[in-house]
């Protein structure tokens, strides 16, 4: 990873991404926690209440791909722990095997296909805007994924599973493919909201 890049970005303050090597499917995972234990932002929120009162989520992200065909995926990630509940809406534009969207499914720890084209620009700036929300009795609604203005409404509820941990955090995942090829993706302007 490498930070503060110019060129390509949109801000001229880009995050370089890049991975390769040889174990097939191999993964790099960036993690960022926003709020709880190791909070970047400086919001440890030790009474809990700030966690606790939280139900909205945008993750909204420009990103440039030089190679993306080579990516088996490129994967999004809102992550809740509250009150003994992990909530992790999952989110993974999967390249290699029918360019779509999949969510994660939290009781089954897999992938979840919902249909929904992903095609990303390649050699330009895709804009990737997710929201979901943690329900009133506390489910994962994944609400709507939007790729460089086209909006795909989900609506589709989850159940979340066991945790100790109390935070929000956010993921950017790449996926390697069967051979590994290398590939560099680069994210501006992220934006969060609560």
């Amino acid at each position: 990873m490498k930070q503060g890049v110019s060129s390509p970005s949109m801000s001229g303050n880009a995050t370089e991404f890049d991975i390769g090597g040889k174990t097939q499917y191999a993964d790099a995972l960036w993690n960022n926690h926003l709020i709880g234990d190791f909070s970047s932002h400086g919001l440890p929120d030790a009474d809990k209440k700030i966690n606790a009162n939280t139900h909205n989520f945008t993750y909204d992200v420009y990103f440039y791909g030089t190679n993306i065909p080579a990516s088996e995926a490129l994967e999004f990630d809102i992550n809740q722990f509250v009150d003994g509940q992990s909530f992790i809406w999952g989110h993974e534009c999967r390249i290699t095997g029918g360019h779509q969207w999949d969510i994660w499914d939290n009781q089954g720890q897999k992938w979840h296909p919902t249909g929904i084209a992903c095609n990303p620009n390649n050699n330009a700036w895709n804009h990737l805007t997710i929201q979901v929300q943690r329900t009133s009795d506390n489910h994962l609604l994944f609400q709507t994924i939007t790729l460089n203005g086209q909006t795909a409404t989900l609506n589709y509820y989850e159940s979340p599973t066991a945790t100790h941990w109390n935070g929000i955090t956010i993921n950017y995942q790449m996926d390697g493919n069967g051979t590994q090829e290398p590939y560099s993706i680069w994210l501006d302007k992220l934006n969060f909201t609560y």
